[in-house]
This record gives structure tokens, C-alpha cells and sequence, in this order.
């Protein structure tokens, strides 16, 4: 199994936007082979004292693979490549950490 965190920041006030498109291309990534989880998450209100934000226009994706290949297909995936075309210039940075089990 892979695991993905993808840390999403847009530019100011196009967090919204980009969460819109992200949630109208989950139905295909949900479908691809080999995906498990993948869902977007934003800041809780404070739960805890020590917990730290990430800010306002930021969201992280929670992803969960089969497999490394399964998460290749992915990335590659025709929707995938128009859903990054869509938010391309309303994305600030993305920091995108693969990891296994440990």
C-alpha cells in the first residue's frame, strides 16, 4: 500500500474554487483501479492546544493506493491532467509526500 499527503495551497480566495473542482473530479479518481482513499481535509477548529493550522487557502489530500503503480496510473490519468489544467494558475504551491507503512 502507498500513502499520499498532498498539501494544497492556492492563491488567496481561490481555495474555494479549487476545492470545487477537486470534489467534481472524486467520482473518476474514486473509480480508478487500485484507489482506496482519497478525500480532501481542511483545518478543524482548535480541538486541540497544540495543534498547528495550515491556513486558510490551504487544503491536504488524503490518499491511499494499492499500490505504487496504482498511484502512477493516477497521476497520469486523463482526468487527472484536466483537473490540473483547470486550477493550474489558482494553485499557489503543492508539496505532495509518498509514504509506506513503516
Amino acid at each position: 500500500m502507498v500513502h499520499v499527503i498532498a498539501v494544497i495551497t492556492t492563491r488567496p480566495g481561490r481555495r474555494h474554487k479549487v476545492l470545487e473542482a477537486f470534489r467534481a473530479n472524486m467520482p473518476a479518481v474514486h473509480a480508478e483501479q487500485g484507489c482506496i482513499e482519497y478525500a480532501p481535509a481542511t483545518d478543524c477548529a482548535a480541538v486541540l492546544p497544540i495543534q498547528t493550522d495550515f491556513g486558510p487557502e490551504t487544503f491536504v489530500v488524503i490518499e491511499k493506493w494499492e499500490s505504487a503503480e496504482a498511484l502512477q496510473a493516477h497521476a497520469v490519468a486523463p482526468h487527472m491532467i484536466a483537473y490540473g489544467a483547470s486550477v493550474k494558475d489558482d494553485i499557489s504551491t503543492r508539496v505532495i509526500h509518498v509514504l509506506q507503512p513503516a
